[in-house]
């Protein structure tokens, strides 16, 4: 499929039907846009992210409040939290390491464009607070960075 830029391959015989599918259709695309386009304005509202405290982690917990010296790296967009470049990868940010404002931390896919995630803040990595290939919102909590 790969060789051939196909993303549907159906084949019908004698009883075998077979349909093989790469990727979203015309009509996902577009729903997914719809989608996006009528939560556009609350974004837009959302001048900041929520605090972490308010947040909600993916198994539906309250992390905990943040620590004086601890700031957060939200997600800038909806979609899927990665936290290497591919599953053979290493992943670019684990707990205990240091980080700069220029640093890539991880990969958030939207609509199959992978999205280079930067700290935009300097410090040593805390606490990841989202899993490997979980999806996130706009301004969820995805690492603690802490200061000192």
């Amino acid at each position: 499929m790969d060789e051939y830029d196909l993303s549907l391959f159906h084949l019908e015989r004698e009883g075998i039907n077979l349909k093989l599918k790469k990727g979203m259709d015309a009509d996902e695309i577009q729903s997914l846009i719809r989608m996006q386009q009528a939560s556009a304005p609350q974004m837009i509202a959302a001048s900041a992210p929520a605090p972490l405290a308010s947040a909600a982690l993916q198994d539906g917990s309250v992390p905990p409040a943040l620590a004086a010296n601890e700031k957060e790296i939200a997600s800038p967009m909806v979609g899927t939290f990665y936290r290497a470049a591919s599953p053979e990868a290493g992943v670019f940010a684990n707990v205990g390491d240091d980080v700069s404002d220029e640093s890539v931390v991880c990969i958030i896919e939207a609509m199959k464009v992978m999205n280079e995630i930067k700290a935009e803040i300097k410090g040593k990595v805390t606490k990841c607070l989202v899993e490997d290939g979980m999806p996130v919102q706009y301004g969820q909590p995805l690492f603690l960075v802490s200061s000192d």
